[in-house]
């Protein structure tokens, strides 16, 4: 019984991380985003059908599988669809990353019961995963594996045997089939192999050949899976358009939000980030030097470092949405406890009195950190965070933005295409700007359309000859062409028009249209 009370406090954490997830999510439910809806409808085709297929009907390819399957095995297990069972998952997995932490953080050496107890309270609550914690993301399970993939690679680093080897590799591997940035956590399993100073040459080779193998198999089989369906690897990309130091200056203004700066500090936002990747950098030499490469600290240093870094290269390379904090969030945790990690050495080197006062003033600053957390105001940024209250107060009264927020709850276009579908004829093709919210809607699979980049998709669609088009005012998907592009080439008749709601009722509104070429 002494063995598991030593871990009560984190228990107490971790339970209150449950309830605010479900203090969150109780006025409308989980937040849901077109990526939830498209990991939902694989994971419901897979419960159904037996297959991994989309609302588009098409293998899933833009992530990979294994959130999915996670949905999958959530509906299985409750019996309760993941769009409603979502909060309840979210709630564990948030539970469960604050237990991992606290073990995690247990482990430093030396060990520190205040520190702990200041880093829990920081990590439960850190807007930044509050905010990915009450959707529907794949970030809630992908930074789990992340603190499991940490505690399996020190296991490996103490014992050197083949079965924590796997372990590890295995780990590693689940992660890139959960997000392809799991590769981040492949290389840094192999630059820590690399920097293991303890297992002879030949047996680490045979080590590092063993882990490249395993870590990368079940990738390789995912993007084959890709190949055979789609006939591409990752699903549609395009080359990027934001240049290498716009990424850092973007990064660093990430790291400034984190940090508790205001937005008079993106002007520094570059070289906060170049001093950052410096200093993870620096420790990252000096414990090689020092031959602790197997320590907790080390591995989160390991970590933050190398996803850091392949965010921004990715990003330079290719196009998605620009580095913001749900995209960093799974190096929050990583990243806090490489930033306060020596405070413990320091304050443990230091003499009284001069220790008594650096104590304080480092349990101040970790005590004002938390508070600023929660009572963060909005900056003027519209890619800034807002503190923990301000979002509650908002979401408790109307919802988590996306798809089950009041905007659409008591949207009447929405409430239309749940309930009337006796407009569309069957076996006339559906296409819309948001073909995710018709599914969310009334689960109807209709065909989005074309990227304004894939010339060939365009001229495709410029060759149906009857065809519906249900356009949502509000999406606005630049991506995409527009409905301004399409009623220059072709005479749509507006079959139904659902005007946007006022600022009171803020509404999503959108229209019903028809092409027929005859």
């Amino acid at each position: 019984m002494t063995r598991y009370l030593k871990y009560i406090d984190i228990i107490i954490f971790s339970v209150a991380g449950f309830y605010l997830i479900w203090l969150y999510t109780k006025y409308s439910g989980v937040g849901l985003s077109p990526d939830s809806v498209m990991y939902t409808s694989a994971a419901r085709s897979l419960h159904t059908n037996g297959s991994l297929i989309t609302f588009n009907n098409t293998a899933i390819t833009d992530f990979p599988v294994f959130y999915s399957v996670f949905l999958w095995l959530g509906l299985v297990v409750t019996g309760i669809d993941p769009f409603a069972a979502g909060w309840f998952l979210d709630a564990l997995l948030f539970a469960t990353l604050i237990f991992l932490s606290g073990f995690i953080i247990q482990k430093f050496n030396p060990g520190s019961w205040i520190y702990k107890w200041l880093m829990l309270l920081a990590i439960l609550l850190s807007p930044a995963l509050l905010q990915v914690y009450t959707y529907l993301w794949s970030e809630t399970l992908f930074t789990v594996i992340i603190l499991v993939f940490i505690i399996s690679a020190r296991q490996y680093f103490v014992k050197h045997t083949m079965v924590s080897l796997l372990v590890f590799a295995f780990v590693a591997a689940l992660s890139s089939i959960t997000r392809y940035a799991g590769v981040t956590i492949i290389g840094t399993g192999g630059l820590l192999l690399l920097m293991d100073r303890v297992l002879p040459l030949k047996k680490k080779i045979t080590h590092i050949v063993i882990y490249g193998l395993a870590a990368c198999s079940l990738l390789v089989l995912n993007l084959l899976r890709n190949i055979l369906s789609t006939s591409r690897l990752t699903g549609p990309r395009e080359a990027s358009f934001t240049p290498f130091l716009k990424n850092v200056y973007y990064f660093g203004t990430v790291m400034c939000d984190w940090a508790g700066f205001s937005e008079k500090s993106y002007p520094y936002a570059t070289l906060i980030a170049f001093l950052l990747f410096a200093w993870l950098i620096g420790i990252l030499i000096y414990n090689y030097s020092k031959k602790q490469v197997s320590s907790y600290e080390n591995l989160v240093i390991a970590f933050t470092f190398v996803y850091g870094a392949f965010i921004i290269i990715s990003s330079t390379l290719s196009r998605y949405e620009r580095i913001n904090s749900r995209l960093l969030s799974p190096m929050f945790i990583t990243l806090l406890l490489s930033c306060t990690y020596w405070v413990i050495n320091i304050i443990r080197k230091t003499k009284p009195p001069l220790k008594y006062v650096t104590s304080a003033i480092a349990i101040l600053l970790m005590l004002g950190f938390s508070a600023w957390e929660v009572h963060k105001p909005q900056g003027t940024n519209p890619n800034s965070m807002e503190g923990d209250y301000q979002r509650y107060d908002d979401e408790s009264e109307f919802g988590i933005p996306g798809y089950s927020d009041d905007s659409w709850n008591k949207s009447p276009f929405a409430m239309y295409l749940k309930t009337d579908h006796s407009l569309f004829k069957p076996g006339i093709p559906v296409y819309s700007d948001a073909n995710d919210a018709m599914y969310f809607l009334s689960g109807a699979k209709v065909k989005l359309l074309p990227h304004r980049y894939f010339t060939s998709d365009i001229q495709k669609f410029y060759q149906v000859k009857h065809y519906y088009l249900v356009w949502f005012a509000s999406m606005d998907n630049p991506e995409l062409i527009s409905l301004k592009d399409i009623v220059k080439i072709e005479n749509l008749k507006l079959l139904k028009e659902f005007a946007p709601g006022t600022d009171d009722n803020a509404y999503i509104g959108g229209s019903i249209y028809e092409y027929d070429s005859k």
